[in-house]
């Protein structure tokens, strides 16, 4: 009996340090909540985003370290504990004298070599940046201004939102953002192509080449339930997912990224022997580049 009673008492605190934490994320000059921040638990894959008011509810186990990054402001680790309400500080850029021209459009180069395929990727409920690398070539020197970004997308909602994230890479990640302001665009439902001009950024394409980010939002408006059968069961299983599914294409190099826990991990190889398509290839998002002069 009295062991018994130890176990049920285990039991109780266990299910008891299962916890949702409720907090808030604001801008710590005027006080206004930021939306659509990137929240993870560091260095494991679970993660949530602040919704238009900024609000958030992340489900714990235990005390952890929490991490906030979003576009314009630095990247801030606490405790959990101290997760209620969250002060991020703008960045201070360090600009040096820009010149912004006005772009002539007279040449064009598409780059990328994505392609629409029947190969998906879903975040699940985790807000992960799925990233492309473009390398630097001499030839983009005669058409060296990002004009838009094109990825396809497969959603299973209509109007999913989605960020738009643009690095540029440093040694082995993807580091500085080449954009100032956030950009995030609704995709419609079914198998698309969304073109999205960013011509007025003025974004030049860096000789350390960039990285192209999408960005999921974990938010109830990109929520919808996902109908499955498991083995061999004919009964039906439902899973929360967040739209959009993203398209996925197979390279011969390790040209893609996943940010995810805190921190930037290039994607490997996928190794088997099942005769895929995928099969020793990296998976990488279905992502294109026109450049303009």
């Amino acid at each position: 009996m009295f062991k018994f009673k130890q176990l049920f008492f285990l039991l109780f605190i266990i299910s008891n340090l299962t916890a949702q934490i409720s907090g808030v994320v604001k801008d710590s000059l005027t006080g206004k909540p930021i939306p659509y921040v990137n929240i993870w638990v560091e260095n494991e894959n679970i993660g949530t985003t602040s919704n238009e008011k900024g609000f958030f509810d992340l489900v714990l186990n235990e005390n952890k370290n929490i991490v906030f990054s979003a576009l314009g402001y630095e990247t801030k680790i606490i405790s959990s504990l101290k997760a209620k309400s969250v002060l991020l500080n703008p960045k201070i850029y360090q600009l040096e004298e820009v010149v912004v021209e006005n772009l002539k459009k007279t040449k064009e180069l598409e780059i990328g070599d994505a392609k629409k395929i029947h190969h998906t990727q879903l975040s699940g409920d985790k807000p992960w940046i799925y990233g492309k690398l473009f390398p630097f070539q001499e030839k983009y020197n005669e058409t060296p201004y990002i004009k838009s970004i094109s990825f396809y997308s497969n959603s299973e909602i209509k109007d999913a939102k989605l960020k738009i994230r643009i690095y540029e890479m440093n040694d082995s990640i993807p580091s500085n953002d080449l954009l100032y302001e956030e950009l995030i665009v609704s995709v419609k439902k079914g198998m698309r192509n969304n073109k999205i001009d960013v011509s007025k950024n003025n974004i030049k394409f860096s000789e350390k080449g960039i990285v192209i980010g999408l960005e999921w939002l974990i938010i109830d408006e990109n929520k919808y339930v996902f109908e499955y059968k498991s083995g061999k069961s004919k009964n039906k299983n439902e899973q929360i997912n967040y739209a959009p599914s993203l398209v996925i294409n197979y390279s011969e190099t390790k040209n893609s990224f996943r940010y995810y826990g805190g921190k930037w991990v290039r994607n490997k190889i996928y190794a088997s022997k099942k005769d895929k398509p995928w099969d020793n290839k990296v998976m990488t998002p279905a992502i294109n580049l026109t450049l303009t002069n």
